[in-house]
This record gives C-alpha cells, sequence and structure tokens, in this order.
C-alpha cells in the first residue's frame, strides 16, 4: 500500500485478519476426526507477522493460548530461523516447556511466503485424543509417563512429509487414525490462513504487513495501558487452597499496579507435587495475562500488544512453575484456578470487572473397548455453573476460565461405550447471591460396552468451593460417584461392566449480599429449576422477601 494507513485502513485490514484465522478454525473444526475439536473447540488459530508478533487469534478459540503462543513460535523460528524456512515447510512441537504446558497440545506452524521472501507465519494449536504413555490424565508421576514428547520438528520439508516421524506417533498413539487425522486437519488449516492471507495482501496492494502489524499491536498496547491507568494504584494480595491429588497446595498471588504496567508474582505458592497436575510456567502466564485482559479490555480482540504492559512471575520447582521431570498432562486442575485467584485480589479495587469463583471445567479420560471390541479412548467435559458478577446472575453448566464446548450425548455414547443415563441441571448448587451463581449439573454414565473401563479423572472444587464476592455465597462443591459410593475425583478407577458413575458438577458463587436479590427473581429461579423452595428458604431466608416456607 503506497499512502499511509489510516484509521479506516488499520479497521478494514484489522478485521481482515482476524476473519481470515477464524475461517482457518472453521475449516480445522470441519476436518478434523476428533470430537476434542469438532465439539469441544478445543483449538485456536493465530497469525504472526513477518517479526513473529501475533497479531491475530481466531474469535472461537481457547483464549488462554494468547501467552503461549508467541513463546512457542520464538523456540520454533530460534530453531529454524527464517533464512532456513522454505515454502512448504511446516513445523510443528507438542513440548509442554515451550508450549501449552502439556503434551496432548500439538502447535502446527508454517511460514508464509510471499514471492520469495516470509511475510507472516500461521499456527493452530489443537488437543490431541491421545499421545501414548498413561493417557490424558493426572496418574503419571513423572513426566516421561504421560506419552510422546516432541521436539520442535519439520512434519513436512519443502512440502515432502516426513513419514518416519509419522509412523513414530501412529506406533506410540491408541487412536492412530483420530490422531493423525486431527493433526494434518491442522497442516490443511495453516495452509488455508496462509492462502487468504496473500489474496488479502494482493487486494490491497501490500508488500508488507508490517505497518498495519505496527497499527493493531500499538493501538491494542495503548488502550490496554489506558485501561491500567484507571485503576487505582497500589499492592494487591491473594491466596487460596486448591486439593492435589491427595494434599493441599497454597497459591499466591502479588499484583502490583504502578501507572499504566502491572507486575504479577505468584511468589509463596507451594512446590510440585508427584501427580500430573503442575503448572509450567507457560501457561500459568498466559493465564495471568488472560486474567487481566479480562480485566482491562475484555472487547478488544487478541494481539501480542494486549500482553505488553504485563510482566509475570513465579519461583522455579513451585506448582505454578512446574519443569521437567514434573509430570503436567493435568495441569489446567491447577491452572484454571489463577483466574479466580487473580480476581479475588482485584475485587477489593474492580468489584464491578470481577466474576465470583466459578465451578470450573470437569476434564476425564475413559479408555476401554468398544462392545465390538474396538479400542477406545475418548474424553469426557462436563462445566460446572458460571460465577455471578454484579449486575449479572452466573450462567448455568457454562466453563469458566476456559471456553470449551462439551461433547453432545449422542456422539459420545457410540465413541466411548458409555450409557448417558441421566443429564440435569443440579438445583442449590450455585452460590445465593444478590446475583446468583450458575447452577452445576448431574451427569449419570453407565458402562455399557461388555467391557472392563478405566477412567482418568482430573477433577477440582472437590474440598474448595467457590467463593462469592461482596458478601454472596460460595458454590456446592463436586463430587464423583461410582455405584453410589464416593471416589477420589483426581486418579485412576475401573469401572467394571454395569457400572454407574455418577458427576455432580461444582456451582458458580454469588455475588453481592443474598438479602438484595428480589423476589420476583428468585420466583424465576424456582420455575427454572435452578434452585429448590428448600434452597430458598435456606440460603435467602423466606421471611426477608415477605414469603413464608410454604409459599416458598
Amino acid at each position: 500500500m503506497t499512502r499511509a494507513l489510516d484509521p479506516v485502513d488499520i479497521a478494514i485490514g484489522w478485521d481482515r485478519l482476524i476473519s481470515i484465522v477464524d475461517e482457518g478454525a472453521a475449516a480445522l473444526i470441519r476436518t478434523s476426526f476428533s470430537t476434542l475439536v469438532r465439539e469441544g473447540l478445543d483449538l485456536s488459530v493465530m497469525l504472526f507477522d513477518a517479526q513473529g508478533r501475533m497479531i491475530a487469534q481466531s474469535t472461537k478459540c481457547i483464549p488462554v493460548f494468547i501467552g503461549t503462543a508467541p513463546v512457542t513460535m520464538a523456540a520454533m523460528l530460534a530453531k529454524h530461523p527464517p533464512q532456513t524456512l522454505r515454502p512448504g515447510d511446516v513445523v510443528v512441537s507438542n513440548d509442554p516447556v515451550i508450549g501449552t504446558g502439556h503434551m496432548f497440545d500439538i502447535a502446527v506452524m508454517r511460514p508464509i511466503f510471499r514471492g520469495d521472501a516470509i511475510v507472516a507465519y500461521a499456527m493452530s494449536i489443537t488437543h490431541l485424543p491421545d499421545i501414548g504413555g498413561m493417557g490424558f490424565s493426572a496418574a503419571a508421576t513423572e513426566i516421561y509417563h504421560e506419552g510422546l514428547r516432541l521436539p520442535i520438528w519439520k512434519l513436512f520439508d519443502a512440502g515432502r512429509r516426513d513419514e518416519n516421524l509419522i509412523d513414530l506417533i501412529a506406533l506410540n498413539v491408541r487412536v492412530p487414525d483420530q490422531v493423525l487425522g486431527d493433526i494434518m486437519a491442522n497442516v490443511s488449516c495453516i495452509e488455508i490462513v496462509g492462502r487468504q492471507l496473500i489474496d488479502f495482501m494482493d487486494e490491497a496492494g501490500l508488500d508488507s504487513l508490517g505497518p498495519i502489524a505496527d497499527a493493531i499491536l500499538s493501538q491494542t498496547e495503548a488502550a490496554v495501558r489506558a485501561a491500567l491507568t484507571a485503576i487505582p494504584d497500589g499492592i494487591y494480595e491473594n491466596s487460596l487452597d486448591v486439593e492435589a491429588l491427595d494434599e493441599v497446595r497454597r497459591l499466591c498471588c502479588r499484583i502490583e499496579k504502578r501507572g499504566d504496567a502491572v507486575s504479577i508474582d505468584f511468589a509463596e505458592t507451594g512446590p510440585c507435587v508427584r501427580a500430573g497436575i503442575n503448572v509450567p510456567f507457560s501457561y500459568t502466564k498466559s493465564m495471568a495475562l488472560y486474567t487481566l485482559k479480562c480485566v482491562a479490555t475484555p472487547k478488544l480482540p487478541n494481539n501480542d500488544g494486549a500482553t505488553a504492559p504485563i510482566t509475570v512471575c513465579a519461583p522455579i520447582d513451585c506448582i505454578l512453575n512446574a519443569v521437567p521431570p514434573a509430570p503436567s498432562a493435568g495441569r489446567h486442575t491447577i491452572g484454571h484456578f489463577i483466574m479466580p485467584l487473580l480476581f479475588g485480589a482485584l475485587a477489593e479495587i474492580v468489584p464491578e470487572r470481577v466474576t465470583a469463583g466459578s465451578g470450573l471445567i470437569n476434564m476425564m479420560t475413559f479408555q476401554g473397548r468398544l462392545p465390538d471390541g474396538t479400542a477406545a479412548t475418548t474424553g469426557y467435559f462436563a462445566a460446572g455453573g458460571f460465577g455471578a458478577m454484579s449486575g449479572l446472575d452466573g450462567r448455568p453448566t457454562t466453563p469458566g476460565s476456559s471456553n470449551m464446548g462439551s461433547t453432545p450425548t449422542e456422539i459420545f455414547e457410540p465413541l466411548s461405550g458409555l450409557l448417558v443415563e441421566r443429564k440435569a441441571l443440579r438445583p442449590d448448587s450455585g452460590g445465593a447471591g444478590q446475583f446468583r451463581g450458575g447452577p452445576g449439573q448431574d451427569v449419570v454414565m453407565r458402562n455399557d460396552s461388555g467391557h472392563p473401563m478405566t477412567l482418568f479423572s482430573m477433577a477440582n472444587r472437590t474440598q474448595f468451593p467457590a467463593l462469592g464476592i461482596a458478601g454472596g455465597l460460595p458454590g456446592a462443591r463436586r463430587e464423583h460417584l461410582v455405584n453410589g459410593q464416593a471416589i477420589a475425583a483426581q486418579g485412576r478407577h475401573e469401572l467394571a461392566p454395569g457400572d454407574r458413575l455418577t458427576l455432580q458438577e461444582a456451582g458458580g458463587a454469588g455475588f453481592g449480599p443474598p438479602a438484595a436479590r428480589r423476589r420476583e427473581q428468585i420466583e424465576d429461579d424456582i420455575r427454572r429449576g435452578f434452585v429448590t423452595r428448600d434452597g430458598v428458604a435456606r440460603d435467602y431466608g423466606a421471611a426477608e422477601f415477605g414469603m413464608d416456607t410454604d409459599e416458598t
């Protein structure tokens, strides 16, 4: 583009870049083999400029990868500098240290050439259905148990696929068709992103993305800094306890806000555990950046400009800065607490911008055989209730700290050999408040495969419920039962044929004192099945709302 960019040029170009990665995400969803991507939407698609700066992220994605993808890109370009890359190259890795924190996510990157020059890079990240080892679980005591850890590797070299790498992956995973199908869906996705970017540059007469990338990043950074400036300067601290297998770990944060910048320190957080719930720093940093982005500029599209004013640190070998050989497959189990931890610190000064604690998402893996004997490994996601915030009730069964989808029962059953007998709201699980926390759900499933089945569970909120803000009450805790008997919600369990697994999902917490909730809102909650009459009498007090116990 020969003329200088004006605000209209920037707005059009910015929207076009986001639409390009959105189209890549749509192609990824259409072509993926596993339900984790097609239904669970555990994915992200991003565009980087020629300098390796992230300038666009798909809107239908895991937003927390705003922090991990730039780390992965920098590591890939350090291993394969731009001058060594050629058209048709595709670079992959699932190393937790330079990736999303566990090896079940694979990052796939390709340079985008226009003529002989690299003008950008496309990257997609998806959660694979399997990567070998023990499977997606918290059961490992070392990272070496968790599966096949791929270094930064060229899957395609100048358009030629490395069949040795394909064979290595296929030999080490339980469902090779799904795994390899998903990897190749990533390759197709970033090919589409590359083609569409070149089309856009041709249409707009752009020889380089540099000017528009500079404008996007600088405007985003300026907006974030302006929003941070409006927050009072000071030091804000918080801590909370989380269940860590058969132990308890304390998470601590110290947020220092000065002018238009914020630093976050997780000093005094407890040490790692010998279970796959430790959190590599890449994921911790990303969750922290995402949380501050939600507070400062929640509606602004994600790119590297949003993270420039924020620094994050954590002591090495604490549970929020795990390094090998500490296992981390279930790093979300602890990592999803970073958002409520930071929100709890900021509630003191910006209560209108934070949510009360959420019930969080429950992830588990089933390994076994289908009725016909075919090997199966299937993930299942079930959401707790979302926390309330000032002016807004929490949504029922909505994941917090992540935005993943859930697999429809009709799709999950034939893939797993399990029959879902019941899936319903869990009344009275949302914390009471002026604004009510979202209720969780009850799910009952029966092992109808005719074979023994292994359940790997990575649940949280079993000991420590979601906490309310400004007088709101906590949500109900999560519980797992087999044949009516409670089981540990983090670990490995065997389901015999006919066994029933019950999931009682945690509720979100309330915001504001329950006495301030209006009578018509409570009556509507009863009609919608969010609360029972007994629950209202217990949590709100019938007399305070002019209702006798019978009427309630």
